[in-house]
């Protein structure tokens, strides 16, 4: 078998691939429809944790649940599917992204390092600005 026709078959192999995983669903998004679905699929890996507040993104791919002893839930879409973790502050970093409503995350699980998020109104992005965001202790307390 010639070259060309070897090359032509492996790339006509691998569009066919690609176009069947796309038309099947492979290339679908998950979204949250309500807060109360970020609930349940969250207690699905957190069942024993009761959310406080939740918090969803513009785009319903992130939910924000607040766990209450500086702990939040989050709830992502990655593909069709979703990820749970629980943060505190020493997990996450997060900063105001300069845009309106925006905060960006960065987190230290090596699984998933966080992104950037939109939220419909600002009090959501505050509220976890505040929530997340480096809170001021006394040192010498802590380390006695």
């Amino acid at each position: 078998m010639s070259l060309p026709v070897l090359v032509a078959i492996v790339v006509l192999g691998i569009a066919l691939s690609v176009a069947a995983v796309h038309f099947t669903g492979g290339s679908k998004t998950a979204t949250l429809a309500d807060p109360d679905q970020a609930v349940r699929r969250f207690a699905e890996d957190f069942p024993d944790e009761m959310a406080r507040e939740i918090r969803l993104t513009a785009d319903a791919r992130t939910a924000f649940l607040e766990l209450g002893r500086g702990r939040i839930g989050i709830v992502h879409s990655i593909g069709d599917c979703f990820l749970t973790r629980i943060v505190t502050t020493a997990d996450v970093s997060v900063s105001n992204s300069g845009e309106a409503n925006t905060i960006f995350m960065r987190l230290t699980d090596f699984t998933w390092k966080g992104g950037r998020f939109r939220f419909a109104n600002v009090g959501d992005a505050q509220a976890l600005l505040t929530a997340l965001g480096p809170h001021h202790s006394n040192s010498t307390a802590e380390a006695a």
